[in-house]
């Protein structure tokens, strides 16, 4: 092995989540039951994956905590802001997620973890009605105020390091305005003079995180990382940020499965995808405007991979529909269909027909734990701005599309990606290239 090039993950690591929702109190509860050696962290990709290192008599098959320095679960602390003031352990028993026996082993740490009051605009999420909200005279008292919480916290609890995530509900469609989000000094400029069209919330959040040194993660499909000025302060303060939108249910499965009719060079004519979801975030994703912001993410994904530019007569002017259904009975436990509708031998048709019925914070909850962990220890790494290889966990996958980048959505890609990351910052060589 050569130089490892990631600092020592020491001291502690608090992780502040905006939402104490299904998913945060989800995650929040495995990790400490993890802790307690009561659960398995499953679906962790940072627990249970194994990249290949070296070539020949060399090679081993090593997780990646073998590789580079992760935080240990014993050194993560909790926070997390919310319109609601109910606690964590109150969160996971009103979400329904787990069951109160998987709660309760756990429930004095859980009951500590009281949410800070959130940066909140209700014309962002109408279907929210939560009183423990700041008030904030302008968008940069907001962020003013989301930083003197983030050194507050990072003083109380004697944390090294902070990671911030967004688990919180989709905000309305903010379409990007060059003109606001088009460089740092415009951002901060809108922000100051309170410009509460342009400027969502989350921005406020992810300003304040970049600007205090935490990486940020943002789980919704909010336009909030993915705009120039972002890029230009993560740049500034040198910390890590990655795509949008934890990437869980029919998205993972869209990402896994067109490859294969790609692969197999099978034309597609449709593909429509549906979901129902009962939970908060269902009921927020009833309101269009916040659907649309949802939609966009969704839809990215498909065109990325069964490109009509390289192969006209498979992928040329397939329909591709995307819809969210609220159906409060369903609650946390998602269903999708998918038709996929394709066509073969001398153009004769076939179908193919996915229905899975998931558990969405389930499957949120590894994936929220392996953004902020390799977040981490991205930092510690020296790696900032835009971390393509971070891809892997998200359905929009950052890329710089002022250049014309695209964003890579092919999962088995996406993988290479992540192993050749966790390869080269171990100070091994990153021997998976892509085409």
């Amino acid at each position: 092995m050569e130089t490892n090039n990631v600092k020592k993950a020491e001291g502690k690591l608090g992780i502040m989540v905006v939402g104490l929702g299904a998913v945060t109190s989800t995650f929040m509860t495995g990790v400490l039951m993890a802790r307690k050696g009561l659960s398995k962290p499953v679906g962790s990709m940072t627990f249970f994956d194994k990249v290949r290192v070296g070539k020949g008599e060399n090679k081993q098959y090593l997780k990646y905590g073998d590789i580079v320095s992760v935080a240990d679960l014993n050194d993560i602390v909790f926070g997390a802001w919310d319109v609601y003031p109910a606690d964590a352990y109150r969160a996971a028993i009103y979400a329904e997620v787990l069951k109160k026996e998987d709660i309760e082993p756990v429930r004095s740490e859980l009951e500590k973890i009281v949410p800070l009051k959130a940066a909140f605009d209700k014309n962002f999420a109408k279907r929210l009605d939560g009183e423990n909200v700041k008030n904030a005279t302008t968008r940069w008292d907001m962020v003013e105020q989301l930083r003197d919480d983030i050194r507050t916290f990072k003083a109380k609890n004697k944390c090294d390091r902070i990671i911030v995530a967004w688990a919180a509900s989709t905000e309305i469609y903010v379409p990007v305005n060059d003109n606001v989000h088009g460089s740092l000094a415009n951002l901060e400029k809108a922000m100051k003079d309170n410009d509460t069209e342009h400027i969502a919330p989350s921005m406020c959040y992810a300003y304040a995180a970049l600007a205090e040194g935490c990486p940020f993660i943002m789980g919704a499909p909010n336009t909030t990382v993915d705009i120039p000025a972002m890029w230009e302060l993560a740049e500034k303060t040198k910390m890590p940020i990655c795509g949008k939108d934890f990437k869980t249910g029919q998205t993972l499965v869209k990402s896994g499965f067109a490859p294969i009719i790609g692969t197999r060079c099978l034309g597609l004519n449709g593909w429509f995808s549906t979901n129902i979801l009962g939970n908060r975030d269902g009921l927020v994703l009833d309101v269009p405007e916040n659907f649309r912001t949802k939609e966009v993410s969704k839809l990215s994904t498909l065109e990325t991979i069964l490109k009509e530019e390289d192969q006209p007569e498979l992928y040329k002017d397939y329909y591709h529909k995307v819809r969210i259904n609220y159906y409060p009975p369903r609650n946390d436990n998602k269903e999708s269909w998918d038709n996929i509708d394709i066509f073969g031998w001398m153009n004769y048709p076939m179908q193919i027909k996915i229905n899975f019925l998931c558990r969405d914070s389930i499957l949120a909850a590894p994936v929220l734990l392996d953004l902020c962990l390799l977040s981490d220890v991205a930092m510690r790494a020296g790696k900032w701005g835009i971390q393509r290889w971070l891809s892997f966990f998200l359905k929009s996958p950052m890329h710089d599309y002022t250049q014309n980048e695209e964003a890579v959505n092919h999962l088995y890609q996406q993988h290479a990606m992540l192993k050749n990351a966790i390869r080269e910052m171990g100070g091994y060589e990153p021997d998976q290239e892509l085409d």
